[in-house]
């Protein structure tokens, strides 16, 4: 895997409009096209919670957990996925306008063995994985846009 994967879009939304879709992760499942649920644990989310996940790509689906390294309402949120040690991350940005989201899929040390074998030998490589992953973000990206812009 990549160490850094990068996507951003502007908004014409206010940073506080912005936040209350981005950091209502148990909706992720609606804005993701591989991250079909999310599951939040111990209440309102904060900085420490944990969430179990459901991911697909095709016929394939896996569970994963995360645990939220960053919460910094109308600025940040970030969250650690425990099996691969990739960090997600979503920052907004007032714009003049609006407000500017960046969705980053950091990985600076790399990921785990297992990570790689299963990105490798199940889901069609790294160059590729990456590849459906950045389409990914764009695709969250447009959707978390759309939903924000509704009021």
């Amino acid at each position: 895997m990549s160490k850094t994967l990068e996507a951003s879009i502007d908004v014409d939304a206010s940073p506080e409009q912005v936040w209350k879709v981005v950091s209502d992760l148990q909706r992720m499942g609606e804005w993701s096209p591989q991250c079909k649920k999310m599951k939040v644990f111990g209440g309102d989310v904060r900085k420490g919670t944990t969430t179990v996940n459901v991911n697909r790509k095709g016929f394939l689906v896996w569970p994963t957990t995360s645990k939220v390294t960053v919460f910094e309402p109308n600025q940040a949120i970030a969250f650690r996925i425990v099996e691969n040690h990739t960090t997600w991350s979503y920052t907004l940005t007032p714009n003049g306008a609006g407000t500017t989201i960046v969705e980053k899929r950091e990985a600076p040390t790399g990921t785990t063995a297992i990570s790689g074998f299963l990105v490798d030998k199940v889901l069609g490589g790294t160059e590729q994985f990456d590849v459906e992953l950045v389409d990914g973000m764009n695709k969250t990206l447009q959707r978390i846009k759309s939903e924000s812009e509704k009021h």
